[in-house]
């Protein structure tokens, strides 16, 4: 527990920090992953149809989880007390800013990268940590069925536990997707959300423009 109360300690510090600074115990604690290196790239994925299950228990797919919506996606373990954390904690104040909007337009979504000992009961307990409302799903599953998902979402690594800290923010409908890496500053997601929700936006005027165009002709 004083380990994880730890990891969450330096979560905080590292929001803290403008432009996503990353405290020095954490990048110290974790150098394998690279916290230092914050960057964003555009994203191209694959979906994995496999089944997963969340932290209910509950069997579904990836892109169920998905629901067509606007995602903020994080990958993270457990037993991690380091950036892990800071990840779920960018998260939670992603989904604070986000308010009621997380689980109706838009949705978060964790997915273990150790599967063998993130069980559903496990990421349950620790979501509770991070105060996940019901837009906010935990994904865990077979390893070959992680495996596959991560790898779609080209953040698979050999040694889960050196894996960078990653996030990924898209659109599930429009299949745009913009991978983070690093300890992203919240903003920079929201960010990168709102334009998304505005492109979806306009694409929806655009279509109703162009049906009415079509009856209005003879």
């Amino acid at each position: 527990m004083q380990r994880l109360q730890r990891g969450i300690a330096l979560a905080l510090c590292a929001l803290g920090l403008a432009g996503g600074a990353v405290p020095a115990a954490a990048a110290d604690g974790h150098a394998g992953h690279g916290a230092g290196d914050i960057r964003a790239e555009s994203a191209r994925v694959r979906l994995a149809d496999v089944a997963l299950r969340d932290q209910h228990g509950r069997e579904l797919r990836l892109a169920e989880a998905l629901d067509g919506r606007i995602v903020v996606m994080g990958f993270v373990y457990t037993s991690c007390t380091t950036v892990c954390p800071v990840i779920s904690a960018i998260m939670q104040r992603v989904q604070a800013q986000l308010g009621e909007r997380v689980g109706r337009e838009l949705g978060l979504l964790s997915i273990s990268v150790d599967p063998l000992r993130d069980t559903p009961a496990r990421l349950l307990e620790y979501s509770r940590t991070y105060r996940a409302g019901p837009g906010w799903r935990w994904l865990t599953g077979e390893v070959a069925a992680v495996d596959e998902t991560l790898r779609g979402l080209g953040v698979w690594s050999a040694d889960f536990a050196s894996h960078p800290p990653t996030l990924l923010v898209g659109d599930a409908r429009s299949g745009q997707w913009t991978r983070y890496y690093g300890f992203t500053d919240p903003a920079v997601l929201l960010a990168r959300i709102e334009a998304l929700a505005a492109a979806r936006k306009h694409a929806g005027h655009a279509h109703m423009a162009g049906r009415t165009v079509q009856e209005q002709r003879p």
